[in-house]
């Protein structure tokens, strides 16, 4: 009983001492034990109980009930946007890296990355050392940051790249710019930095893929770690693309504005600059008035950024918008081309940059064009002469000048080199040389009279004949019946034997006709043959590339023409000289005299005034003009002595100045011609001689002339003939026409070869690869070309059999048939 009632009267636990008396509290009745069902509560009296019920109720009455929650408030959206933001940016760096990750582990090893070497530039300077032409998949050398005009890196990271100092290779604030404008619909821009559109273009495609940008990324980091601002900046300035094929702002600038980046100003910066975004698309050549707005864009963004003043913005946007041609424009890219097929055959395709150090004079040059210009503007049109073409040597046959057509931005033919044509009358000089070496003189008189040789008979350009004439006055009047009278009395083999000791080297057929220029020759060897006239009987081999050296100034080719062949005898090359003379003096060349200089030369026209030639010379240069069309068609009446010689006159006036006026070789000097041919002692004739001869035909060979040399030994034709030389060191030579002149300098002869098979200034051992005398060098210029249709001018054509030689050029014997009959 004492325990119950112990039990019965037991107080509950409460915190009532540690809050108010209204706080809410549980019951004994309310509690729950582990089966879910109220505990069992211990027995009371039904009365206390009853009164106990009341008062709870009334206290949980007046209790106040507990304010509920609202949610987290104003903030909580906000809240739990940035929570679920940074959740989600967790998982996609996570994912961005897996994929960084996968991408990269497909890439070769960093230790293996390197820059790709930069296509190799040929660098071609003329003899003043001012740049004629770059020529290579690039179009223009390296410069360092150093040598640009400070205008172009300005303009570049200004409208490129703001922060291009300041970031790692990526530029987070870009990449949020271009992706904001992107999304608000302005103006799309790109937030690639100079450093990754630098990765691109060394190393990737230009693919958009989310692969090809992760590797972007990647190689700008290395980029970045592995190179300088600068080193990037200007790696990025020598490979971008501008359009027209320009590769870096060295060929940008010639390409655009015809000066070198160097010299480039604010206005032509800009608008190099504002090419990146589009190149080809926003061209000065393709539309020079996008091209200007996007410049003025960028000098606004200049300006913005502090590289320029509002002065200097002011004159550079009033400077007139960049024009340029859509090709390559200036006679010098003639020359240029014909450098490339010329190095190209001397030291095989290069590997590294070169610099190639020409023949060519830019005054000369520039006076060339502006004469063949001069005349085709003057009368082209009402003549129907729409080209031509001009090539000026000195006496060793440095090429000084090189005209190859009208206009190279319109056409890019060379036609002083690769196209061959009828010489016509300009061919006759070697005839006539021919005929001196066979005993003929100036004064030995001809007959000029209709000439029937086989079914041919060749007549004069006015269709009149003069009877007996002097040699040299047939040669001022350019008597075709005499020249052909002349041929067959040489032999067409001798005339083809003395052309090609002067210098030509296309075939010529041994026939009559080649008295009136049949066989085609291109310009550039018929005037450098001329050139052995007025040097006094020496080859003057064409050329124009004088020495080649790559970027640490090693030379792999040195050309010396200072010690060439005799091919004429020295009375020989100054009868010619006189004779040459008269015809500007009183022949078909009057147009091309000009004042206080002593020249010589020959017209040639060949039929129906297809083609018109001009071939002369002083005692300093000789140049050919060529005036036609490339279709063949048939001018006015436009002959050697008309159009080509008036040019030759406006070239030549322009060439000499600054020279002191000199007399031709051998003119003055009382040199007599060699004696004529030595007839053998003819034993006394038997009637066994006349019976024995009594047929015609019987044949005696002649005597070669006397005191003349013979010709030199013809260019082998296969590697077992060249001949083999050790290579050998040299001298070099100055001269007087713009030659440097290195004392004690050694350097290796043109007999070396350069080619894949050798290092750069190697020197090949003996026996190790065929040498070329310079005796037998041929230019790229050999190669054949298609030629209009042409013919030999004066009259009709002769079949290509005319007057072709009997074996071995033998002289026809009398007998006593022909005795008989009177011949």
């Amino acid at each position: 009983m004492a325990a119950r009632g112990r039990s019965d009267k037991r107080v509950e636990p409460s915190f009532e001492g540690s809050r108010p008396s209204d706080d809410f509290r549980l019951d004994a009745d309310e509690r729950v034990v582990g089966n879910g069902r109220p505990g069992k509560r211990p027995s009371r009296t039904e009365n206390e109980d009853r009164d106990e019920r009341p008062e709870r109720a009334r206290s949980s009455r007046n209790r106040k009930a507990p304010p509920r929650r609202q949610g987290g408030g104003f903030f909580a959206p906000l809240r739990r946007l940035v929570y679920w933001c940074f959740v989600l940016g967790i998982w996609a760096g996570i994912a961005v890296g897996g994929l960084v990750l996968y991408y990269g582990a497909k890439m070769p090893a960093a230790s293996t990355w390197s820059i790709p070497d930069r296509p190799p530039n040929m660098k071609i300077t003329a003899v003043d050392g001012s740049v004629v032409a770059n020529r290579g998949s690039t179009g223009g050398e390296a410069l360092a940051l150093e040598e640009m005009s400070p205008y172009l890196p300005q303009a570049v990271i200004a409208i490129e790249d703001r922060r291009f100092y300041s970031h790692f290779g990526v530029d987070p604030l870009g990449l949020a710019r271009a992706l904001v404008n992107n999304l608000t619909g302005q103006p799309i821009q790109g937030g690639s930095t100079i450093t990754q559109q630098l990765a691109k273009n060394l190393f990737l495609s230009p693919d958009r893929t989310f692969e090809r940008k992760i590797q972007e990324v990647l190689l700008s980091f290395w980029l970045e770690h592995k190179f300088t601002k600068d080193q990037i900046l200007a790696m990025y300035l020598n490979r971008v693309f501008f359009g027209s094929n320009a590769y870096g702002v060295e060929a940008a600038s010639r390409r655009y504005f015809n000066k070198s980046a160097r010299d480039v100003n604010l206005g032509e910066a800009a608008t190099l600059a504002g090419l990146l975004k589009a190149p080809s698309r926003l061209s000065p050549a393709r539309d020079p008035k996008a091209a200007e707005a996007r410049a003025q864009v960028v000098l606004g963004t200049m300006r913005e950024e502090g590289y320029v003043t509002d002065s200097d913005l002011k004159t550079a946007m009033s400077q007139p918008p960049a024009k340029a041609k859509s090709y390559w424009t200036g006679a010098q890219h003639y020359a240029a081309d014909m450098v490339v097929d010329e190095v190209k055959s001397l030291i095989g395709e290069p590997k590294v940059d070169v610099t190639v150090e020409t023949t060519l004079d830019m005054r000369l040059e520039a006076a060339a064009e502006k004469s063949l210009n001069d005349v085709l503007k003057k009368e082209g049109s009402k003549l129907n002469a729409s080209q031509a073409a001009l090539v000026s040597v000195d006496a060793t046959g440095a090429i000084r000048a090189l005209v190859g057509g009208r206009d190279y931005a319109t056409s890019q033919f060379n036609r002083a080199v690769k196209a061959k044509r009828q010489p016509g009358s300009a061919f006759k000089p070697f005839v006539y040389a021919s005929a001196l070496e066979a005993g003929a003189r100036p004064d030995s008189m001809v007959n000029d009279a209709p000439v029937k040789i086989g079914n041919w008979s060749p007549e004069n350009f006015d269709e009149k004949y003069r009877g007996p004439v002097t040699l040299a006055s047939a040669f001022a009047q350019s008597l075709n019946t005499v020249a052909a009278q002349l041929v067959m009395q040489v032999g067409p083999d001798k005339v083809v034997s003395l052309a090609h000791r002067l210098g030509i080297d296309s075939d010529i057929q041994a026939n009559a006709s080649i008295a009136l220029g049949t066989s085609e020759v291109s310009l550039v060897e018929l005037t450098s043959a001329y050139a052995s006239f007025m040097n006094g009987g020496y080859k003057a081999t064409p050329h124009i590339v004088k020495r080649i050296t790559d970027p640490d100034g090693k030379v792999l080719y040195e050309a010396d023409y200072a010690n060439p062949p005799r091919v004429l005898s020295e009375p020989v090359a100054a009868t010619m000289n006189g004779m040459m003379n008269r015809v500007i003096n009183e022949g078909t060349g009057k147009a091309a005299k000009i004042d206080g200089w002593q020249a010589a030369g020959k017209s040639g026209t060949t039929q129906s005034f297809r083609d018109a030639l001009f071939v002369g010379y002083t005692s300093i240069m000789t140049t050919g003009i060529w005036v036609g069309n490339d279709d063949g068609a048939f001018m006015k009446k436009v002959t050697g002595g008309g159009l080509p010689a008036k040019a030759w006159k406006e070239y030549m006036t322009a060439a000499m100045k600054g020279y002191t006026p000199t007399p031709l070789f051998g003119t003055g000097r009382g040199l007599d011609l060699p004696p004529p041919a030595a007839q053998p002692d003819s034993p006394s004739t038997t009637i066994g001689d006349i019976i024995s001869g009594i047929l015609p035909g019987a044949r005696q060979a002649p005597e070669p002339p006397a005191d003349y040399p013979p010709a030199p030994r013809p260019p082998a034709q296969d590697s077992a003939s060249i001949e083999r030389e050790p290579a050998r060191v040299r001298p070099v030579y100055g001269d007087s026409q713009g030659y440097d002149n290195r004392d004690n300098r050694q350097i290796y002869d043109n007999r070396q070869i350069y080619g894949d098979r050798g290092r750069r200034g190697e020197v090949i051992p003996p026996g190790d690869v065929p040498v070329r005398d310079y005796r037998q060098y041929r230019g790229p210029y050999d190669s054949s070309a298609p030629v209009p249709p042409g013919a030999i001018g004066g009259g009709p054509v002769p079949p290509g059999d005319v007057g072709i030689a009997g074996p071995g050029g033998q002289a026809r014997q009398t007998t006593l048939f022909d005795l008989i009959m009177g011949q």
